[in-house]
């Protein structure tokens, strides 16, 4: 069981997968991440920036053109299979009992979500947690076209990868003695990245304990 822990833990520590796992377990791990249900709790903001400051720094042994497309390759083919998953079960995936792998809260926060943004949720919710990995499952639920889903899913890899992993890396080419720093920048992009589905999960639970008191 200890160990069966220890692994659990290695999945949701950036460092680790880094620097243990090394450019296969990062491609693993984005791609779950942005298509299995499951891998909502798997780093993905911060890992892509750590991966960034690693390769800059040396720590990770791969060239930032190897990394770029990687990722980006990962965060395409993660989206293509949340689609198929949300296109395959349609709304069933709501009937669907809340487990430790699966909230169906999530479900509606992304149904919320790409309700108010359309086909930009796709790329807008790469920046977000849950909604990252959920917005291109209920695109295939909500029967999006394969050709505009496509088109979103290029624009939202593109930008989420490019963003975040080349403002690692500059910033580990500028200043590589960031690195001894890692445990206070992990908790700055857990807080900054968190930060909005928590407000939103919270308004969403607002309005719904106020719906709920109307008279009937």
């Amino acid at each position: 069981m200890k160990e069966i822990w220890e692994h659990l833990s290695n999945l949701v520590d950036a460092e680790a997968i880094i620097s243990k796992g090394g450019i296969y377990l990062i491609f693993f791990i984005v791609f779950a991440e942005t298509g299995l249900f499951f891998g909502f709790f798997l780093p993905g903001d911060y890992l892509l920036f750590l991966a960034g400051i690693f390769c800059a720094t040396g720590l990770l042994e791969v060239s930032i053109y190897h990394l770029l497309a990687t990722l980006f390759l990962a965060g395409v083919l993660g989206n293509y299979v949340g689609y198929w998953f949300g296109r395959s079960t349609g709304r069933m995936l709501f009937n669907r009992e809340d487990s430790f792998f699966f909230k169906k809260r999530y479900v509606y926060m992304a149904e919320d979500f790409f309700k108010k943004y359309g086909g930009m949720a796709l790329v807008f919710g790469r920046f977000f947690p849950i909604i990252r990995t959920f917005a291109p499952i209920f695109a295939g639920v909500a029967k999006v076209s394969f050709q505009k889903f496509t088109l979103f899913n290029l624009l939202g890899s593109f930008f989420w990868v490019m963003l975040l992993t080349l403002l690692g890396f500059f910033l580990g080419i500028k200043f590589p003695g960031i690195v001894h720093y890692m445990p206070y920048i992990i908790v700055g992009l857990i807080a900054f990245t968190a930060t909005p589905i928590v407000i939103a999960y919270f308004k969403s639970a607002k309005n719904n304990f106020g719906q709920n008191d109307l008279p009937n």
